[in-house]
């Protein structure tokens, strides 16, 4: 660790101090090397060399076009534009192509409803009903350039309506299924969006939860929408507005399926997709066709080992999330890979449901996040013995970085200890992948994302701008890169401030991250989450890890709190495994031994479960509100909000004593 200054403001300091190492190493087996796509640095040489070439290579080997480009990239900071003069059709990438190339018999979607129902769709059923919606959408009067919202559970109609939009050039615009309709009708009004795809419900925890309802209320404040289209999923009772509602099965049942598939610009925008903003206004990124295209597709091939003949991949994201457009419909249909697709939970009707879906559709690529992993992690290991795995050969993670104890547990519970893992950092922002591991190529370090991938350029730099070799500091994107955001819809202004105006002619991600002595990345999460504790700048991520590497606990969660002394103080919220029961000071004292007394939290709660939205995200701004007694504000997007209740009574306990 760098010497942290005393006073002396010519000392070297780190930017965020990096506290805890990892020795242990995975090097790919030699049985994995033996069919694998990548096992040396060819694709890393080839990207150093050139990067637009080697980009320009992805694109024309990966992706078909209507019209070659004429500009590989066209780079006005912060403002890129990739290969510039192309056309071609998303849809036509992900469906038309492998159906002319024979493939129309190949199952595309291995779909699993909650309560057990499934449907099993190939590319060419997929193609079809793609055309008829397309075909319905234009009868609505939807044209290219148009937006139109999608507010689905987890149904392959999700897959259907985006790629459909696609097809015609309109932008969708997915809102996940749990958020409120004051969010949806936010989204709706931003976009402008002139037709609503909804359900009725959709099943979770054995439970339907009525979606139209929501939609409704959105509709109410929504002056854009002159349509809405329901799927019939729950069965629940709904209220239909004459002329305005419409049930798709009703409108696919009489439309065609052919409808051509028309060439967009390569620059087309493709799709908005919501992230939360700081000033409460939701950010709008935008994303376009041929470069993001070629991002996902590249991507999806290459860290996961795709082999689109004999492979079953299964993402357990949600098509409301990033990760759900680039890894469940546009990467995996345009590699023309199988895929499973899940509507439910992971736990109805049994803690081993995700093992049994594994089990029966003889899965070999699993992609999840390490705050499902460590809830798996808090069922027990007897869980995922149940049902044979050795279908499996690559494991990934995603959504935040994972610790590496999940990591170890993972790889030994799941994995047999024969799979590779690939650690994936990316964002909403980012498109596709960036940070991760080539599963035949890379030796890997539990809870290291490891090395940009080919063709990304990723540094760390210091408060100053000073690039950062060894240890901690700000994750930046110094070069552009074919999946990157176009803007933020409507306010170009925004998108400067908030991703180009904190360090001159970089893209700052927002993360914090160090580097060991040996190059490996290792993300710290949101510089937002970082505690300055007695002066250092600590990680929660670092704490979290520590405290997970005990064996009697299964999840952490560690905010800073105002502390008159320190700062702030450090307070951990844990979660143990089944049956286990550990005092809180044994805990303190752990992490004290594993990165240094100065992380040693003031005060650890041990609860049954954490305050955490229906995709699973811990909501750490509430566990903030709780240590520091501040009222609670909004928990309506939490699966269960009766968690902060019992935390702030716990809090009051410990106040009292």
């Amino acid at each position: 660790m760098a010497e942290q200054g005393t006073g002396d403001t010519n000392e070297p300091h780190e930017t965020i101090d990096a506290l805890s190492a990892e020795n242990r190493k995975f090097p790919p087996s030699e049985a994995f090397k033996a069919n694998s796509l990548v096992t040396d640095t060819f694709l890393y040489d080839q990207a150093a060399e050139d990067d637009e070439a080697f980009w320009a290579r992805q694109a024309s080997g990966l992706v078909d076009w209507a019209k070659p480009w004429d500009t590989v990239l066209e780079w006005d900071l912060p403002d890129a534009k990739w290969f510039v003069g192309g056309q071609l059709n998303v849809a036509y990438n992900c469906l038309d192509r492998h159906v002319l190339g024979g493939n129309g018999d190949k199952i595309a979607i291995h779909w699993e409803g909650e309560p057990g129902d499934t449907r099993t769709i190939t590319y060419q059923q997929l193609l079809d009903e793609v055309s008829q919606f397309a075909n319905v959408l234009k009868d609505l009067g939807v044209q290219r350039g148009d937006r139109v919202n999608i507010y689905l559970p987890m149904v392959p109609e999700a897959a259907v309506a985006m790629l459909a939009c696609a097809r015609i050039g309109a932008a969708h615009s997915v809102v996940f299924g749990g958020f409120s309709a004051q969010s949806l009708s936010d989204r709706i009004n931003d976009a402008e969006a002139k037709v609503l795809i909804t359900a009725d419900g959709g099943y979770r925890r054995g439970a339907v939860f009525p979606l139209k309802p929501a939609a409704d209320e959105a509709c109410a404040d929504t002056p854009t929408i002159e349509h809405v289209v329901v799927v019939k999923r729950g069965g629940n009772d709904v209220e239909m507005v004459d002329g305005r509602d419409h049930w798709y099965h009703e409108l696919i049942e009489g439309a065609s399926t052919e409808c051509p598939a028309e060439p967009m610009d390569s620059e087309q925008l493709l799709f908005l997709l919501y992230t939360s903003g700081t000033t409460g206004k939701p950010k709008g990124i935008m994303h376009t066709s041929g470069g993001y295209l070629t991002h996902v597709t590249y991507t999806h091939k290459y860290v996961f080992d795709l082999h689109a003949d004999t492979d079953v991949f299964w993402c357990t994201a949600d098509v409301g999330w990033i990760t759900g457009h680039s890894y469940i419909v546009y990467g995996p249909l345009s590699n023309g890979a199988t895929q499973v697709m899940y509507e439910g939970v992971p736990n109805h009707p049994g803690n081993d449901r995700m093992w049994e879906i594994i089990e029966k559709y003889g899965v070999t690529i699993f992609y999840t996040a390490p705050t499902a992993i460590r809830t798996f992690m808090k069922w027990g290991a007897t869980e995922p013995a149940k049902h044979d795995l050795s279908s499996l050969r690559v494991l990934g993670t995603v959504g935040e970085p994972i610790n590496p104890e999940a990591w170890m547990w993972y790889h030994e519970h799941i994995g047999g200890e024969r799979c590779p893992i690939v650690d994936t950092w990316w964002q909403t922002e980012t498109g596709g992948i960036m940070i991760s591991p080539l599963p035949g190529a890379t030796t890997t370090k539990p809870g290291s994302a490891t090395f940009p991938l080919p063709g990304v350029s990723a540094e760390l730099i210091d408060d100053e701008g000073h690039r950062v070799d060894v240890g901690g500091g700000y994750l930046t994107l110094t070069r552009p890169w074919p999946g990157m955001l176009r803007g933020i819809w409507g306010d170009p202004e925004r998108f400067r401030e908030t991703y180009w105006s904190r360090f001159e002619g970089r893209y700052f991600a927002g993360d914090g991250a160090k580097l060991d002595d040996e190059g490996y990345l290792w993300l710290l999460g949101r510089v937002d989450d970082v505690m300055n504790i007695s002066g250092h700048r600590i990680s929660t991520t670092e704490v979290e890890s520590a405290l997970v590497s005990h064996p009697a606990v299964a999840e952490a969660a560690v905010v800073g709190a105002t502390d008159a002394t320190t700062g702030q103080a450090i307070i951990a919220y844990v979660i143990l495994r089944g049956g286990e029961d550990v005092d809180a000071e044994v805990l303190r004292n752990h992490v004290a031994e594993e990165i240094g007394a100065i992380a040693k939290p003031k005060q650890i709660y041990i609860t049954p479960d954490l305050p955490k939205t229906r995709s699973g995200k811990i909501m750490r701004r509430l566990l903030r509100d709780v240590a520091e007694g501040r009222n609670i504000g909004d928990t309506t997007t939490l699966a269960d909000a009766s968690i902060v209740d019992e935390l702030q009574a716990r809090a009051a306990v410990v106040a009292d004593d």
